[in-house]
């Protein structure tokens, strides 16, 4: 099992103190847990897009693209990138970039989007989104896959021959499809054989399941080898400590400011207590071997290989974080990476099949080198 730390960029006040930091400290804070996840062994770093309030998360390739040059390993994961607001020719120029700056380390979840401000500052309507973020997904596909483009989309201007660079480093750069409560994400995920990535924090563990079963068998609908279908999940919360009692004293406050804050917006809070919320949410909160627990009983209905944990401290102190987070790494990660598998490909850049393979101009022929010369292609 591989293991991310994701982060929307909320800018609201802490839920426990209710300070709010200026917004480039709150950035820092997100470049600092991005170093904290690589130090401790995380496999993967995400930034959510998000073009409304309380989110700063409009720009996922700036941050990323900074994170890239403060980190060597860890592999990078927009959580999730809206294609239904982008221009899908803008979006592959920014994220071929990053994807060369990081040195190949780039994964994109894709999805549509939540909120009605965002559709609104983009003039996108509820009725057309999906076909929106189909479309441009699709149109994204062909950019990363071809030399040239013709296509006549519905919601952009035509391209006719067109060149789209720079070429991504990674030929091409997996996709995975954020999924929350439709079944449309599902199934253009299952239809191009690509991962599934279920969001899984709002709402008890049933819809989810449903929809990660729905993609199971559009996958073999479509004609997928079973065996190659991976999804990810996320978490609603995470806090270890040694005892049961210990973590959800910590936590408690966490809990309440935030329950709080979702009062204060209108929401209707869907897990009252935080004992409801431990038992029927999809949060990591206790000891490790309850944690461990946890995640085998949501494996057994999503077979999920990836899991997310949030990567903010969120009302916790600086300390009580990294000590979760170092608990985590210590005790519960090495006993799910050996009791569930990984997605069944190298977690790394996504490999290239033959028919997909972009095809390249002959290049002018050369001298022979020299036998003691060494050569290659990257």
């Amino acid at each position: 099992m591989r293991f991310l730390a994701i982060t929307l960029i909320v800018h609201a006040p802490d839920p426990v103190t209710g300070v709010q930091v200026p917004t480039a400290d709150r950035f820092r804070e997100v470049v600092d847990n991005a170093l904290l996840a690589e130090e401790l062994g995380f496999d993967g770093f995400g930034v959510g897009e998000r073009h409304e309030r309380p989110f700063i998360s409009s720009s996922p390739p700036v941050v990323l693209s900074h994170i890239a040059a403060l980190t060597s390993r860890i592999r990078l994961f927009t959580a999730v990138t809206t294609l239904s607001l982008l221009d899908p020719v803008r979006a592959f120029e920014d994220y071929a970039t990053l994807d060369h700056l990081s040195g190949g380390r780039l994964e994109l979840i894709i999805g549509k989007g939540n909120g009605s401000a965002q559709r609104e500052l983009f003039s996108v309507t509820a009725e057309d989104q999906w076909d929106r973020n189909a479309e441009s997904y699709e149109l994204f596909r062909r950019i990363w896959r071809q030399d040239t483009v013709t296509a006549s989309p519905r919601f952009r201007p035509a391209l006719e021959n067109a060149e789209v660079w720079p070429r991504p480093l990674q030929q091409p750069i997996r996709i995975w499809h954020g999924s929350a409560t439709s079944r449309e994400s599902v199934d253009l995920a299952a239809r191009y054989g690509d991962p599934l990535f279920s969001a899984n924090v709002t709402n008890p563990i049933e819809p989810y399941a449903e929809l990660v079963r729905h993609y199971r068998e559009r996958w073999a609908h479509y004609g997928h080898d079973p065996a190659l279908a991976a999804v990810g999940a996320g978490t609603a919360g995470y806090y270890a400590a040694r005892t049961s009692q210990e973590a959800l004293a910590a936590y408690r406050p966490v809990f309440e400011g935030t329950l709080a804050f979702q009062r204060r917006l209108g929401l209707q809070p869907v897990f009252p207590t935080l004992e409801d919320f431990v038992e029927r949410s999809s949060a990591l909160i206790g000891s490790p071997q309850q944690i461990v627990e946890k995640v085998h009983r949501y494996h057994e209905q999503f077979g999920h290989t990836v899991l997310h944990l949030h990567a903010d401290a969120s009302g916790l102190t600086a300390a009580q974080h990294r000590s979760a987070l170092e608990l985590f790494q210590s005790e519960i990660a090495p006993v799910l990476r050996k009791e569930i598998p990984d997605p069944p490909w190298p977690w790394g850049p996504a490999p290239l099949s033959p028919t997909e393979r972009p095809s390249v101009p002959a290049a002018p022929a050369q001298p022979a080198a020299p036998a003691s010369q060494e050569g290659g292609t990257r």
